[in-house]
């Protein structure tokens, strides 16, 4: 089940309380932002181990922003990131976010 960031404190929330998950920047107007979310839904739907994330630029960009900022990732929407620890150690945007590669990061940094 995808749930929704919109703000800096929830996330400051999240990476407290999630040993991982992954967080998704989704631009509400790009073709491909929606064909990549449509991607990370089923990925979503599809697990239960890690949970799944997402901000929407438009609403959220002192957030989207603060994320590139403080973890040096640079900006793309959309982009898929995979934080264990309260740190990122994956991602990947455009057509790159696809179910096969979210599961394969899942795997590789159990």
């Amino acid at each position: 089940m995808l749930k929704k960031l919109d703000s800096v404190e929830q996330f400051d929330e999240l990476v407290e309380k999630e040993e991982r998950f992954f967080l998704m920047k989704h631009s509400l107007t790009c073709p491909i932002s929606g064909a990549a979310y449509q991607e990370y839904q089923k990925y979503a739907e599809g697990q239960q181990q890690i949970p799944t994330y997402f901000l929407a630029v438009q609403d959220a960009r002192p957030l989207s922003s603060e994320i590139e900022d403080r973890f040096q990732i640079k900006h793309e929407s959309p982009q898929a990131i995979l934080f264990v620890n309260g740190k990122p150690v994956w991602n990947t945007s455009h057509w790159k976010i696809k179910v096969k590669s979210l599961e394969d990061a899942a795997k590789e940094n159990e």
